[in-house]
């Protein structure tokens, strides 16, 4: 038996050896750098071999790789409009490197885009802030990007605005209207990244960013908790910044909207030196914004200033500061309350419980980033940045004490009297956050590394006081929701104590600073057709809260992937993955420890007809340990949180994005999610009534949805296109434990749009909810004995413009 296993051993190293030779033999690699005018790096421009399928797109820092290609003579071919084209003969030798540079002039043309991809609605690399080095295709994880071009054809304007309909499974069953995003995503909620940082310093945070200054965003599905520090097992979003392109260039848009919606916006980009070494990119918006309920409105005001300088092909030091500004109505108006017998939605979507004269909500937002990049030479590169992130809110919260009786004495739906409770919600966070990691790449042999390290550090405070309170309404003189009075309120307005500062009244105190150290090696076999990467990441967490002692906690994250190319357009793989994150919240009883979980994921990804167009089918399954979440015997004055046991999520995501010929282009995916409680401590079952086997809160079992775009390309329609976009959710869960009677129902939203582009102006307007059906999202509050639900608008219009220069 030895001797066979000797044998079958030898066979295989031989035939693994033999492959590994031939494939040596059969191809090539095509590799440089392309610059623009003053030795500006050109990112995400298109390099095509003539007449094949061999492409790439260049990187932030202008590099571009074309890998497993047969020997031969090509011709290399750089085209983008407003970028003069150029094209030049490239010997292919087998088993080498040819190095091809390429330095662009500007075209003194009309420039209306510089960043060329092979279609707007998708894009085939990371940005460098999720630290990989590897085509979306090859990565062992499902990653879906949305681009800047979608966000515009969508018309989408915050984090919080249809942005999810562009990646499966996403959902916000609590929309929090426009102040929080909140997104829930393989049966979680999902962190919140900006730029490689993570900006969670509170449950509601952060505040949703403007569009403004966002360049594209992407979601990672599963922990990647190597990657962007701590993490949810269900992955994360990263909102990507604009950054100057070297190119002079601007452009101003304007968009008007139903229900009093008025924005600007301005976004320049170019040099402050006749080098090109300082540049800069500053975009602004200015938004006023109405609700289709009355007496509502969301003001933003943004500035983002971007400034960068070049010292060398090697060097680069980029400072970016965002500001945004919010002027709303006090938190929680978008919501309305009904007795347990009425059900959701038994009001008219207009109807508001807020009262006109409170106070507005101020909210100011700051952030900056310093960054500095490195590169020793082609193959290594060092990264280190720091960011702090300033967080002052000055506001309200509205919110029930009490709803009235349920049912009148013959059983009908209840008299309708709600005592309004308004309470104050003054908040201060800080985080500073840094960060410092290697790329490298190098060959042990036949063995190619892309080797990723480094170290985060991060200081986190969030304050907060939540603590005064007051009725609005008198038991005698409630608000009655058949019979509304908008006048001065019963009990008067309130008039909470600000002079004392907000450190000795803040209620609620919360801190966490961690430092971590990860490693990354993906190693590439078979020219480099067969990659596997090894990770894993230290992480210690020290928690304070005013609730409870100090914690200290720290965990070794391990991460293992595969990914195999079939073809040089098909990829499958295998994920296995774990996170660790701190948790702050109030325990009846019980110890408060940082989550832990792990992920199993396998996909297949396929770019179709030369890379046109892209699809992911992945199947995952998460467990998840010690996860709060919040108790049914909660209350307004006492939020509590209980620790589930474990969890369990899984799924199958299906994502469709690209070109699916010249002029049409299409954004489509589904989700199937279920997640149950797989273990349950026997103590907290008989508080809660929770047990193994129930549903957990937060997802919607079947998510659909599509995005079609036609642009006619040629002819005398040319610049004329139209869209048409869906979202379907169905099994929707609510946000809490509490089930009432009834079920949140089938959802289903209908967008569509026409634009038309001729020279530098493009003209694009969209209408939304076209069905005019009454969509909403809500849960059961078991305190309260209500349902609770917000109302998204009905039948509505946006109609902009958009000038570039």
């Amino acid at each position: 038996m030895k001797i066979i296993f000797n044998t079958k051993a030898y066979f295989l190293v031989l035939l693994l050896s033999s492959l590994q030779m031939m494939a040596q033999q059969d191809f090539g690699k095509v590799a440089g750098k392309i610059s623009l005018s003053g030795n500006t790096a050109a990112e995400n421009i298109s390099v095509t071999l003539k007449g094949t399928k061999y492409s790439d797109v260049t990187t932030v820092s202008g590099q571009y790789e074309i890998t497993r290609v047969k020997p031969g003579t090509y011709t290399i071919v750089i085209r983008a409009v407003g970028i003069a084209p150029l094209e030049d003969k490239v010997v292919v030798t087998a088993k080498q490197t040819t190095t091809k540079n390429f330095s662009l002039n500007e075209s003194q043309e009309d420039l209306q885009e510089v960043v060329i991809t092979k279609n707007k609605y998708k894009q085939d690399k990371p940005s460098m802030s999720l630290r990989l080095q590897t085509p979306v295709l090859e990565i062992p994880q499902n990653i879906q990007i949305v681009s800047g071009q979608t966000l515009k054809d969508q018309q989408i304007t915050s984090m919080s605005d249809g942005v999810i309909r562009n990646v499966s499974g996403a959902v916000r069953l609590e929309h929090w209207g426009d102040l929080y995003t909140n997104i829930t995503m393989r049966g979680s909620q999902i962190q919140a990244f900006r730029n490689g940082f993570n900006v969670v310093s509170s449950f509601w945070g952060p505040l949703t960013e403007d569009m403004s200054f966002v360049d594209h965003i992407e979601f990672v599905k599963g922990p990647a908790g190597f990657m962007l520090s701590s993490g949810d097992p269900s992955g994360l979003y990263n909102v990507v910044t604009k950054k100057p392109t070297g190119v002079t260039k601007g452009e101003v848009s304007a968009l008007v909207g139903s229900f009093d919606f008025y924005r600007v916006s301005v976004d320049l980009d170019g040099k402050l030196d006749k080098k090109g070494k300082l540049l800069y990119r500053f975009n602004g918006a200015a938004q006023k914004k109405g609700s289709h309920r009355p007496f509502e409105h969301n003001d933003r005001y943004v500035i983002a200033p971007v400034i960068s300088y070049q010292f060398d092909d090697k060097t680069k030091l980029t400072f970016e500061y965002n500001f945004q500004y919010a002027n709303m109505t006090e938190i929680g108006s978008y919501y309305v309350f009904g007795p347990k017998a009425g059900g959701y939605a038994t009001m008219p979507r207009n109807f508001t419980m807020t009262a006109p004269g409170i106070p507005d909500t101020n909210i100011q937002d700051h952030s900056g980033y310093l960054q500095f990049e490195h590169k020793f030479d082609d193959n290594w590169k060092l990264t280190a940045q720091t960011s702090y992130f300033k967080y002052l809110q000055q506001g309200y919260s509205s919110w029930p004490t009490a709803v009235g009786p349920a049912t009148t004495a013959n059983g009908d739906i209840g008299n309708g009297d709600i005592i309004r409770n308004s309470s104050i919600w003054d908040a201060d966070s800080d985080m500073f956050l840094g960060q410092i990691f290697v790329n490298g790449k190098f060959n042990t042999g036949a063995v190619s590394h892309k080797l990723l390290g480094g170290i985060d550090l991060g200081d986190k405070d969030y304050m907060a006081d939540w603590g005064q309170s007051h009725d609005l309404d008198t038991a005698a003189n409630p608000f009655n929701i058949w019979n509304p009075n908008y006048g001065t309120p019963s009990n008067g307005f309130p008039q909470f104590d600000r002079d004392t500062p907000l450190s000795q009244r803040a209620g609620g105190l919360y801190g966490s600073e961690y430092a971590s150290g990860y490693i990354q090696d993906e190693l590439g076999f078979f020219q480099n057709r067969l990659r596997v990467t090894l990770a894993a990441r230290y992480t210690w967490i020290s928690q304070t809260s005013s609730y409870e002692d100090t914690r200290e906690d720290s965990h070794i994250s391990p991460r293992g992937g595969v990914s195999f190319s079939v073809t040089e357009d098909l990829a499958l793989y295998g994920l296995y993955d774990q996170a660790f994150i701190p948790q702050t919240g109030v325990v009846s009883s019980g110890e408060v420890k940082p989550l832990t979980g792990n992920n199993l994921e396998f996909g297949v990804k396929k770019d179709w007809f030369d890379g046109s167009w892209n699809t992911t089918l992945s199947v995952y399954n998460i467990l998840k340990k010690n996860e709060l979440t919040s108790d049914p015997a909660s209350t307004p004055a006492r939020p509590l949180s209980i620790v589930l046991g474990e969890k369990r999520a899984r799924g199958v995501e299906f994502d469709l994005r690209g070109k699916i010929f010249d002029g049409l282009n299409l954004i489509a995916n589904y989700a199937f999610t279920e997640s149950i409680v797989s273990e349950v401590d026997p103590t907290v079952s008989l508080a809660t009534g929770i047990k193994v086997g129930d549903v957990v809160p937060g997802y919607a079992k079947h998510t659909a949805n599509a995005w079609l775009n036609y642009t006619v390309p040629a002819g005398k329609l040319k610049g004329f296109g139209a869209s048409i976009g869906g979202t379907f959710l169905d099994g929707r869960q609510t946000d809490t434990w509490g089930e009432g009677l009834e079920k949140l129902p089938t959802y289903f939203k209908l967008d569509g749009g026409l634009s038309y582009e001729i020279g530098k102006v493009k003209v694009t307007a969209n209408v939304f909810n076209i069905l005019d059906k009454y969509l909403y999202s809500g849960s059961y509050y078991e305190w309260l004995q209500a349902y609770y639900w917000q109302s998204e608008p009905g039948r509505n219009f946006r109609v902009g413009v958009t000038y570039k220069f």
